[in-house]
């Protein structure tokens, strides 16, 4: 109901969007322009607190979740008709340590975010190829790209996860902590949680390559 609306809106510090707003439109279009669909509501979160206050709204009112992060799925699982749609776009930074040659990227930032601020240090994190998809689908999927004959999938160099699982609760998950949560986001399947960051272990590439494609 409106009451309960107005309510979460205030709660978050991100934009909510619904049917009439600016930006909603824009806000549910992914890249499959053949997906027309149209939540009920858009939470375009700010950080993690965002995250927990979305889900758990979305499970008191009975919702169903999509979550969106590059939107580049093809069947456009990002959005839904009627539910919620947690955008984590405007969740898009990406924090290297040259020394541990780790990345700490969140879970809205697109491919080109991480990898420009990964070159900047001579750096990369094996990714996919399309600079516009979400670091999140992508590493969640597998991760494949031009790196992965040197140094794997993208999923085989994350290191752990930060993620808010379906009861509201922030997690950190890695090969010591909460292991079996960490094997299952590395490819066991989807509906674990909504990953806020990622760090990955980044290897020595450029900033001069040499790329060859066979036609």
């Amino acid at each position: 109901d409106d009451e309960a609306l107005q309510a979460f809106v205030m709660q978050m510090r991100g934009p909510v969007l619904v049917t009439g707003d600016a930006g909603y439109d824009e806000a549910r279009q992914i890249w499959n322009g053949l997906i027309d669909r149209r939540p009920a509501v858009i939470a375009q979160c700010s950080g993690a607190a965002d995250v927990v206050d979305a889900l758990n709204f979305a499970r008191e009112h009975d919702l169903v979740v999509s979550i969106k992060s590059g939107g580049h799925n093809v069947a456009g699982n990002a959005v839904n008709d009627g539910g919620m749609v947690i955008d984590l776009s405007r969740m898009n930074g990406v924090h290297v340590d040259p020394a541990t040659r780790t990345v700490r990227v969140q879970g809205g930032a697109p491919l080109g975010d991480m990898d420009r601020e990964t070159q900047f240090f001579g750096l990369a994190v094996p990714a996919g190829v399309v600079s516009t998809t979400g670091v999140a689908g992508l590493t969640l999927h597998g991760g494949a790209g031009h790196l992965r004959r040197k140094y794997g999938l993208s999923i085989d160099n994350l290191l752990s996860v930060d993620i808010v699982t379906a009861d509201g609760t922030m997690r950190h998950a890695s090969a010591t902590e909460n292991e079996d949560l960490f094997w299952a986001v590395r490819g066991a399947g989807s509906n674990f949680g909504v990953v806020t960051s990622f760090e990955f272990q980044a290897h020595p590439v450029g900033p001069m390559v040499m790329v060859g494609a066979v036609f």
